[in-house]
């Protein structure tokens, strides 16, 4: 149990270094957005590159930072069975959550998102627009890391359960609010 425990913490520490470093996209994306409209209406010029930046910044933030978000029990969940549940129920539910419902759903993505993200690389594939951003295969790559580091902390949330279930004390994410952190 020793090796489960260090396997969630290994997880927990890759999330959280990336999502604390993909945070700052969220303020990337605000700046660009800002320079976006006070370029066009007060400046009278834009550039389409820029106009991509801050759709891309926007859509690598949610992306990369999906397993931070599910180690600290931040995804929308619905509470009428799960809130008044005991410890050991929400174990059993986030189990069955975690292993029927994310982990196939993730498997159908990366697979899906591999041959997507694959063929952009075969072809080097640029933005269709003029004076767009070039090397929209790391976007669609992105797709990929998203299943890998969410399904990463699936793996992980499978591993609180087990603890829990087995009456041992689950490892605590930090900012984990959640029945197990």
């Amino acid at each position: 149990m020793e090796a489960l425990v260090k396997a969630i913490r290994s997880i927990d520490r890759l999330n959280d270094l990336v999502g604390r470093t993909v945070a700052w996209l969220t303020l990337a994306t605000v700046m660009v957005c800002a320079a976006v409209v006070v370029l066009r209406y007060a400046a009278g010029t834009g550039f389409v590159w820029m106009q991509e930046l801050y759709v891309w910044t926007h859509a690598l933030t949610f992306l990369l930072a999906a397993g931070f978000a599910f180690m600290r029990n931040a995804h929308v969940r619905v509470d009428i069975f799960y809130a008044p549940a005991t410890p050991r129920a929400k174990a059993w539910i986030d189990l069955f959550g975690v292993t029927f419902l994310l982990l196939p759903w993730l498997i159908l993505v990366a697979w899906a998102g591999w041959s997507y993200a694959a063929s952009s690389f075969a072809i080097r594939e640029e933005s269709v627009q003029n004076n767009g951003m070039p090397a929209l295969y790391v976007l669609k790559a992105s797709i990929v890391v998203f299943c890998v580091l969410l399904g990463l902390q699936g793996l992980a949330w499978i591993g609180r359960c087990v603890l829990t279930l087995s009456g041992r004390e689950a490892p605590k994410a930090a900012g984990v609010s959640g029945p197990l952190g």
